[in-house]
Formats: structure tokens, C-alpha cells, sequence
């Protein structure tokens, strides 16, 4: 099958990602994509201790290691549920138009978006693009921030909003992406409202089904040159994981 190759996804190897492509790909027919590693936990784990302090980092690494495995496994069936009513495929597809690269910032990927020449890029959960394969792409770049900006720009934006009772902006984003962490201008937005069977690890569910129409209208605006956006408005926080200890007493007021 010919791949378009006016729109081009750059993502992570994880299931948003596999979400959003196959999504648009089912829009829009298929074209390219290309897939970075995964960064090791020893490596963001010094990169974070770098910025937030080795007690802040362990507690987090304590939350990753011992909570969440758990919580991804109470909510295993409010996902399947979730998927199974918003129609989202978390399967990787069989297609030829994957390629798959160390990091988004690598010159291979830079190579392919070179060889490609899109008018539209999607992000999707991938480390934070370097200025270098910024330069590289004279293509509009579009990201699917799984928070509303910018309130909540960083890691896990929908629950930070529960944390701090903030449902008015319990949310996804769709933004342009600049050099900065999630601080592009805002393209559109959309609130999700967990239920009581939803926790840390359906939440990114909920605003991947709710992030797909906006995704899909910004990709054909942009592709039509008639893409709108409004620079963030509002107080900027920047959120990473919850701590072990931090996460178990936000759970004794019920935010899971």
C-alpha cells in the first residue's frame, strides 16, 4: 500500500500511540511513523535527580516500582471497557510504514523526516524534541498533551488536576509544539470526567479517546492551512510523577 506522506507521527512505544496512529490512519489512509526507544528508568531517573533532588526521585521511583504495577491491574478492566466503547485499537499495526528509531533527537530521525518533507507532524508521547529535529522539520508539528495547559504541562496532567481538586481542567491538550516542555500555543482542548473504577492508569485512556476529534480536526486544518491557536493562558505548573508516600495520601481522600 503507498503511504501518504504529507503527515508524518513521531511517538513513543506505548499504547496512546498506537491508539492516535491507527485512529488517523483510519481517517486520513495510511502513512509513516516512526517509533523511538523507550529511555531506560536508570536514565531518566538521573535526569530527574538532576532537577528535583534524589529524595523527590526515589519516592517516585518507589511509586513506579510498588503502586503502579498494582493500579495498572485494577484498572485492566476499565480499560478494556474504555477501549471496547471509544473504539480504540492499541494494537500495534502490520504495516511497513513503521520505522523505529533510538530517539526522536537521533540524526536517523531526523534522516526520515528529511526524506518524508511533511506539512503535518503528530507527537505523541515521546522524550521532549531538541531544537535540533526542531530545525530539521519545516513541517507543523501537533502534540496530544494528556493535561490541560498550562495548568498542568508534564507527566500526568489529568491526575494532577484530581490531586488538586481542579476538575475544571481535568483535560487533554492539542498543541503546537515549541522548545519548551508542553508551552506551544493552544490548538484546542477537552475535559474528561473520571468515574469511581478509573485511577492513575485509565485516566491517559480516557483522554486519549477524548484528545482523537480534536487530533483529527487540528491535522485537517493544518493540512488545509487554516490551523487556529491561542497562546496558554493561566498559571503554568509543571508536574512530573507523584511520590510513594504522596500518591498514598492523596488516596485516602478518595484520588486515585
Amino acid at each position: 500500500m503507498t503511504a501518504r506522506t504529507d503527515i508524518l507521527f513521531l511517538g513513543g512505544e506505548n499504547p496512546t500511540t498506537w491508539i492516535a496512529y491507527n485512529r488517523l490512519v483510519r481517517e486520513f489512509g495510511a502513512f509513516p511513523c516512526i517509533v523511538e526507544e523507550r529511555l531506560s528508568r536508570r536514565t531518566m531517573a538521573r535526569y530527574r535527580m538532576r532537577k528535583l533532588g534524589i529524595l523527590t526521585v526515589a519516592s517516585q521511583v518507589a511509586f513506579v516500582a510498588l503502586i503502579r504495577p498494582w493500579l495498572s491491574r485494577a484498572a485492566q478492566a476499565r480499560i478494556d471497557a474504555i477501549c471496547r466503547e471509544s473504539d480504540l485499537e492499541r494494537t500495534p499495526p502490520m504495516a511497513g510504514h513503521i520505522h523505529h528509531v533510538e530517539s526522536v533527537n537521533s540524526a536517523a530521525c531526523r534522516d526520515l523526516i528529511g526524506r518524508y518533507n511533511p506539512k503535518v507532524i503528530v507527537v505523541n508521547g515521546t522524550r521532549i524534541i531538541g531544537k535540533g529535529t526542531l530545525a530539521s522539520a519545516s513541517a507543523i508539528l501537533l502534540n496530544t498533551h494528556q493535561g490541560v495547559t498550562p495548568q498542568y504541562r508534564g507527566a500526568h496532567g489529568g491526575y494532577w488536576a484530581l490531586y488538586k481538586n481542579d476538575p475544571a481542567h481535568c483535560g487533554v491538550t492539542v498543541h503546537l509544539v515549541d522548545s519548551g516542555i508542553d508551552t506551544g500555543n493552544i490548538v484546542s482542548q477537552a475535559l474528561i470526567e473520571p468515574t469511581a473504577n478509573d485511577n492513575f492508569c485509565s485516566y491517559p485512556f480516557l483522554q486519549t479517546a477524548a484528545a482523537l476529534p480534536l487530533l483529527k480536526q487540528a491535522v485537517a486544518d493544518a493540512l488545509l492551512g487554516r490551523l487556529e491557536s491561542r497562546g496558554p493562558e493561566g498559571t503554568s505548573g509543571l508536574w512530573y510523577h507523584p511520590g510513594f508516600f504522596q500518591y498514598l495520601a492523596a488516596r485516602m481522600r478518595g484520588v486515585k
